[in-house]
């Protein structure tokens, strides 16, 4: 490796009688040319050429530099890829350091002809001949002296690098080879060129030469100095890239080459062109595009501009699935995938039929609502495959910022689409099957309402034209198919839920239950715990020990989750070599899961006056409820506890009320109410409750207290009462009864106007519970304290 800089040149002492050996060692370079006359200070690494230095430094202290051409074949010879007329160099100081290079300082002395290589080794060497200009005293020399001169001053003058002392040097030179060898060093031309002018012996022809070469470097200095010029209005000391992109563009565009910037705007418009987009937003990205094109790269708002091209080519504005509109395989599909769910599985169905018969139906929006676990979303994945569609997730709990619908403005820094517009971008398709999960968890603060802005992504009449913020373009959102989650109605505000189609997803059986771990959570579990089905086994009994003692749940991610760490102990046996084969039974359950969580606590718990089993619905299904009543001397009234809400209390009131109001018939000394403080407390302290189904409920338990009889344990109740004693509708009623079989209750009381919702209840739940539809307290009251008979004075208590 060669390097060299802060070129010399030697004006005062006479070179020219400097003997110059007829054979001497050659020294081959690359971009490295040293005309005669001239110091330079010369770097060496190479180990090899090291060596040749000192022992030439040793010796004559004279070497031929010759230069390698800058295009050649492997295949030449040394002497054809290397120049054949080089210049002999004399060494003045030589400095060794201790980074293992060699620094010279060597002076051209004459220009060489290489006339014959003689040695390969240890160093090259060649016979060499000395070259002499070829001067002639004329006036045409000495105008091209002159205007050489002229032209260098300008060079410097342009330049900055380059010192002003240079003007002088030039001025002081004489010799016209000289001259022209000087200013040859100090100018930005091509090596091909400067060995050009050191072959050129002809002393006029060579100032001619280096006078076109001026004349080239003036015109591209000047021209780099007014794009100089002109950008420095426009420019802050801020926007310096901005700057030397411009000066680039300029010189670019005079060499005739296409600038990086120009073939990304064709890019872009190539893949506006294949994106298809319709006319409004294709007007929008055309304005933008030209837009971009007249914008420096370096400009803040160039990557906003070509973000937002971007997104505008990404999103599918004419790419879509092609629907399988097999009815039979599509049920196929949703059978292998979820169990039971035969009311959504035959909307689903009902959908394809309408798509089939009439392929331009608009989008529908479905509301899956019901308790966590019971597959909501997954049922969504089960649509999107059954139907050949992409699918898309969206989780909306949490969101509170409106933009997260509908988009930020490129405004604003940082600025992005909406989530409906990028989860079309990652689905590729304007037809997926797009769930909007958790939508009853939308919040709202100052950053607007995003339900709000719902309202028109699910009206099948408005989504056909949704504007993002962000794009500011109509995109057609007709063809998605929106399918929402919920686990509550009320939190969903009443203009968004008439948009939507409600589906209730219930509370699994424990007959359900056992099927679905059977045939899906089971299987799964296995493989994701890198087990073989060989290898583990559940008995039947086992399953429903995890069911009933572990999971008391409405839908199955608990169980799921149970199964889960019982396939991880099995696993641990199995890596530890204990054994190869698992059959899980009761016995095993209790031994990898420990001691039951839940117990069939209801008896011990009614056991005593003033207990009575009530039904509730909750966000995760129906749950029980236990009302405790006790009372002790006092006169404060009616104490009411556990986290109850004002409808709750009302309902309290309205019982105590009516109990008092009936003492006489009811065989209660009115007296007691005077003298005695009630107490009606909830368990559970720590979770809210409220609601008017409770009412029937409290009214028993302060009935048993009373009464100091116990309510049945084997009796739940729920329904609203009021200041008549009359019992009214209340919702819920599945979720409630499935509740009840989990804890074992045996006769569930409900108001008769419910008796419709029983056809929701599933068959096997009918056969072992008994159901007594009550109108009045009076039917509650009998079923909960009497042996019920067919000679009791009542409404139908039917055996369902």
């Amino acid at each position: 490796m060669v390097e060299n800089n802060n070129i010399k040149v030697e004006t005062n002492q006479d070179i020219e009688e400097i003997r110059i050996p007829d054979e001497l060692v050659v020294m081959p370079v690359e971009n490295t040319v040293i005309p005669p006359g001239i110091m330079v200070p010369l770097v060496f690494q190479d180990e090899n050429l090291i060596a040749c230095i000192d022992d030439v430094a040793v010796g004559e202290k004279m070497f031929v530099l010759v230069t390698q051409r800058e295009s050649f074949d492997e295949a030449e010879t040394f002497a054809e890829r290397y120049y054949s007329v080089g210049t002999a160099i004399e060494i003045l100081q030589m400095l060794k350091y201790p980074d293992k290079t060699t620094r010279l300082l060597v002076r051209g002395v004459s220009r060489i002809r290489i006339i014959k290589y003689t040695h390969a080794q240890p160093y090259l060497k060649a016979k060499v001949e000395r070259l002499e200009d070829v001067v002639s005293e004329s006036q045409e020399v000495q105008a091209l002296m002159r205007n050489a001169v002229n032209l260098f001053e300008r060079v410097v003058t342009l330049v900055p690098h380059l010192p002003d002392e240079l003007k002088v040097v030039a001025l002081n030179i004489s010799h016209p080879g000289k001259l022209a060898d000087f200013i040859s060093t100090n100018i930005g031309i091509t090596t091909a060129e400067k060995q050009e002018l050191l072959e050129t012996l002809d002393v006029a022809q060579r100032l001619r030469r280096l006078l076109s070469l001026l004349k080239r470097e003036v015109d591209i200095l000047e021209l780099g100095s007014k794009i100089q010029d002109t950008v420095q209005t426009e420019m802050s000391r801020s926007q310096r890239e901005y700057y030397l992109r411009e000066q680039l563009k300029a010189i670019q565009k005079e060499l005739g080459d296409t600038d990086e910037k120009t073939a990304e705007i064709n890019e872009l418009k190539q893949r506006l062109d294949d994106a298809q987009l319709p006319p409004d937003a294709r007007k929008e990205a055309d304005r933008e595009l030209d837009r971009l094109a007249k914008m420096p790269p370096a400009a803040a708002e160039y990557i906003v501009s070509r973000t937002y091209l971007e997104w505008l080519i990404a999103l599918p504005w004419s790419k879509q699935t092609q629907d399988h509109l097999d009815i039979e395989a599509a049920h196929k599909v949703l059978d292998a995938d979820h169990y039971d769910l035969e009311k959504v599985k035959e909307r689903i169905l009902e959908y394809l039929a309408v798509r089939k018969l009439k392929p331009d139906v608009k989008g529908t929006i479905l509301c899956f609502v019901g308790p966590p676990g019971v597959g909501k979303t997954s049922l969504g994945k089960s649509i999107a495959r059954a139907m050949g569609r992409k699918f898309v997730r969206v989780s909306l709990g949490g969101v509170r910022d409106e933009a997260e619908i509908r988009g930020h403005r490129r405004t604003y820094v940082g600025s992005l689409p909406g989530r409906i517009v990028e989860g079309l971008r990652k689905a590729a398709t304007n037809n997926p099957v797009f769930m909007l999960d958790e939508i009853d968890k939308l919040g709202a603060d100052f950053r607007g309402d995003p339900a709000s802005a719902l309202l028109e992504v699910l009206d099948p009449e408005q989504n056909s034209a949704f504007i993002d913020h962000y794009l500011d373009v109509s995109f057609d959102l007709s063809k998605v198919m929106f399918i929402t989650t919920a686990n509550l109605l009320d939190p969903i505000p009443p203009p968004l839920l008439d948009r939507m189609e409600v589906l209730e997803l219930p509370g699994y059986t424990d007959t359900e239950k056992v099927y679905i771990a059977q045939r899906y959570l089971i299987p799964k579990q296995i493989e994701a715990n890198g087990l073989k089905r060989g290898q583990v086994r559940f008995v039947l009994g086992a399953i429903r020990k995890v069911i009933n003692q572990h999971t008391r749940e409405a839908g199955v991610r608990n169980l799921e989750r149970e199964i889960g760490r019982i396939c991880r102990k099995i696993a641990r046996e199995v890596a530890e070599g204990k054994t190869a084969k698992v059959l899980v039974n009761e016995k095993k359950v209790e031994d990898y899961l420990g001691a039951p969580v839940f117990h069939p606590d209801v008896a011990q718990r009614t056991s005593r006056p003033g207990v009575a089993t009530g039904l509730a619905w909750t966000a995760a299904g129906g749950t029980i409820l236990f009302v405790e009543s006790t009372m002790m001397r006092g006169n404060r009234g009616l104490m009411l506890t556990g986290q109850l809400g004002d409808v709750m209390k009302e309902s309290a009131q309205a019982a105590l009320s009516y109990i008092r109001s009936h003492a006489e018939d009811l065989k209660i000394d009115p007296e007691i109410f005077a003298t005695h403080d009630i107490h009606v407390h909830v368990p559970a302290g720590a979770t809210p409750k409220d609601g008017p189904s409770a009412g029937v409920t409290i009214a028993a338990s302060l009935l048993s207290l009373l009464k100091k009889t116990p309510v049945k344990s084997s009796v739940a109740m729920t329904g609203e009462i009021t200041l008549q004693g009359r019992v009214l509708p209340v919702g819920g009623i599945k979720e409630k009864i499935l509740a009840a079989h989990r804890a074992g209750i045996k006769t569930v009381v409900v108001p008769a106007a419910n008796r419709a919702d029983m056809q929701d209840v599933p068959p096997e739940i009918k056969k072992q519970i008994s159901v007594v539809f009550a109108t009045s307290l009076t039917d509650v009251l009998d079923a909960a304290f009497e042996k019920i008979t067919k000679a009791k004075k009542r409404q139908v208590l039917a055996k369902v």
